[in-house]
């Protein structure tokens, strides 16, 4: 596609005169370098022959490709990689000066374009997997015009255009196309020729596209041999997740397990659910991240360790632990342990020798884990028991707050507090609504930021209880609430109660959401398409059991009579202050913020209670203070009958 060459020769040449900058920038330069590359590795053979240059004008192209690739790397911001791939990139030049053989110059390409990847973390496969059923449609609507129906190039505009549209059955030709590939011609276009780039589709229309054209050439036969080969283990190893589908030509399978590796690349493009998200697993992100830490430790960076060990259980181990609890509970509890034991020995400067035999301690727990979840995606059974037992223990804590507000506000008479509580909570919803859209298609919301949010507004929520209870607790007896109805305190309930009732209602909302959309989104793709109505069962059932059990707290607390009401009040309020505050510091230790002691000692998380000193501590004061204002109370209430 020379037309395309010449674009992105254009863009090589302007982004490699651009000074980089880190983050995004930097992604978007190494991206030009992946295309280039992919490119070369394509293109090249077909233009160098024996050493015999068949098209001066490509040939030429192919060097200024090679010779952009190492400014922008010159150019990109410094990483440990980068000194290996300005070997590899000028390499790869020497031998294109040389007249190399088309095979070697393709695998120095490919393999200097994974190690880019690698590098700079460019995103080269959708997020989840494309909806294979909508991309039907989509090629009818956009390509079927220039490309065919069934994709030989012979559309009805076909016979009109020159040079005439891309046969997506010429096995030689698609056999070099990945579907990474595809989607930058998809993306960017080619210039000067009809095929427009179709940036008016979204990104993950894009993606769905480039898979289905890119298996149109099989035929059936083959993909059901593939699924066979893959669900009896061929190419497990290979396929780990999407990035390695679509950065995978059937040429590269072939030359690396043959015929039937091909077929499994065949098969898992036709069905990429069969891999969920494009990211590693969890399980190996965890062991990655703990080797990471563990060469970190050894050269004498601490600090690193510590985080490195960090992100390992809230980038990888935590987002599996709903479903390791459905199957084996103990391990779960087990491996957390372990984790968070391995950061108090880094934090402790511990000999290297007791890190290495942690981190090998870790490992095999993994392994048991990997052991319990294999087997593809989650069952039905599990994927609802896990969706059930998410939005239970999270909505549970919220749904009690809410409900104790709410029965407060109605007992009282005083609805025009109803609308600040309302108002909390609907503000929750609409930030919750937010937060899903940001983590879905804008920002990954890491392991650390979440417990960071989650710890935070626990012990916000903590303290709000606190002073809302310790109110209540002034109003629990009849001739307190007498005085205060007569007093009015001015305009009834303060500004600055009502605000507090409102503050509570976002917080204990959001914080239950923000963590239910994270973990739900990690379940969905866990679960697969096959077993994602488990999972909406699960929240339907999880959700009728919360409505019931706010509407009976609701309904009985309203007929208590006063005193008994603000006392039972005053005390769940109480009770969920306690709850709060335990878990809002687990939150901060599985962060890192908080250094985790462990002890001997029961673990109830719906109480909030967590076997470290840390956390037992905090939960002893704050029940010690809700004691102190309950006898601090009745010794001014005996002072003030006294007189």
């Amino acid at each position: 596609m020379p037309g395309f060459r010449h674009l992105l020769a254009f863009v090589a040449l302007w982004v490699g005169a651009m000074p980089c900058k880190a983050g995004q920038g930097a992604e978007e330069q190494a991206r030009t370098v992946v295309h280039m590359l992919e490119y070369v590795g394509v293109d090249y053979p077909a233009f160098v022959k024996n050493g015999q240059v068949l098209d001066t004008a490509e040939y030429a192209e192919q060097l200024e490709f090679a010779k952009q690739s190492i400014a922008i790397l010159e150019a990109l911001p410094q990483v440990d990689q980068l000194p290996d791939l300005l070997v590899h990139a000028r390499k790869l030049q020497e031998r294109i000066l040389g007249k190399a053989d088309g095979t070697e110059i393709t695998a120095l390409a490919n393999a200097l374009r994974q190690e880019v990847i690698r590098a700079y973390n460019v995103a080269v496969a959708p997020r989840k997997a494309p909806d294979l059923a909508a991309a039907a449609a989509l090629y009818t609507a956009h390509c079927a015009s220039c490309h065919g129906a069934s994709g030989h190039g012979d559309g009805p505009q076909a016979a009109s255009l020159e040079p005439a549209p891309r046969n997506f059955h010429d096995a030689e030709a698609m056999a070099v196309r990945s579907p990474f590939g595809l989607y930058n011609t998809i993306t960017l276009g080619v210039a000067g020729t009809s095929m427009l780039a179709y940036t008016g589709l979204t990104e993950e229309e894009r993606w769905a596209l480039a898979f289905h054209v890119a298996d149109l050439r099989v035929p059936a036969d083959e993909l059901k041999r593939g699924e066979a080969l893959w669900k009896n283990g061929v190419g497990k190893e290979d396929f780990p997740n999407l990035t390695a589908v679509v950065t995978t030509t059937p040429e590269d399978a072939v030359k690396k397990g043959g015929a039937d590796l091909a077929a499994v690349l065949a098969w898992l493009t036709a069905h990429p659910e069969a891999l969920g998200s494009s990211g590693p697993s969890p399980l190996n992100l965890t062991r990655d991240r703990l080797a990471q830490a563990l060469d970190a430790y050894k050269a004498g960076q601490p600090e690193e360790a510590r985080r490195l060990s960090i992100s390992a259980y809230l980038e990888g181990f935590e987002l599996i632990e709903t479903a390791l609890d459905n199957v084996d509970a103990p391990l779960r509890k087990q491996t957390e342990r372990e984790m968070m034991a391995l950061r108090s020995q880094i934090t402790a400067k511990a000999p290297a020798d007791s890190v290495a035999a942690s981190i090998g301690r870790i490992n095999s727990l993994l392994e048991q884990a990997d052991d319990q979840l294999s087997g593809g995606g989650l069952t039905g059974t599990a994927a609802f028991l896990g969706s059930l037992i998410i939005l239970l223990r999270e909505g549970l804590e919220a749904i009690l707050v809410l409900a104790a507000i709410l029965a407060f506000v109605l007992k009282t008479g005083r609805r025009d507090a109803l609308k600040y509580v309302h108002a909390g909570w609907i503000g929750a919803v609409v930030l919750g609504v937010l937060t899903w859209v940001l983590a879905s298609y804008v920002l990954t919301i890491t392991g650390a930021n979440r417990e960071l949010t989650e710890g935070i507004t626990a012990l916000l929520a903590a303290a709000m209880l606190l002073y809302v209870g310790w109110w209540l607790h002034n109003k629990s007896n009849v001739s307190a609430w007498q005085r205060f109805v007569k007093d009015k305190v001015g305009a009834a309930l303060g500004k600055r109660t009502l605000w507090a009732l409102a503050g509570i209602s976002f917080l204990a909302v959001y914080r239950e959401l923000f963590e239910i959309i994270l973990f739900y989104e990690t379940l969905f793709s866990q679960a697969g398409p096959s077993s994602s109505h488990a999972v909406f069962g699960g929240i339907g059932v999880a959700a009728v059991l919360l409505v019931l059990i706010g509407g009976a707290i609701l309904k009985y607390s309203v007929r208590l009579p006063i005193g008994p009401f603000f006392a039972v009040t005053g005390w769940m309020l109480a009770l969920m202050a306690v709850v709060f505050s335990g878990n809002g510091v687990a939150a901060l230790q599985e962060a890192g913020v908080f250094d985790a002691t462990f002890v001997r000692f029961i673990t109830v998380p719906v109480l909030g209670i967590h076997p470290t000193v840390q956390g037992l501590v905090t939960q002893a004061c704050v029940l010690a203070l809700v004691l102190g204002v309950v006898v601090w109370g009745r010794m001014r209430m005996a002072h003030v009958a006294a007189q």
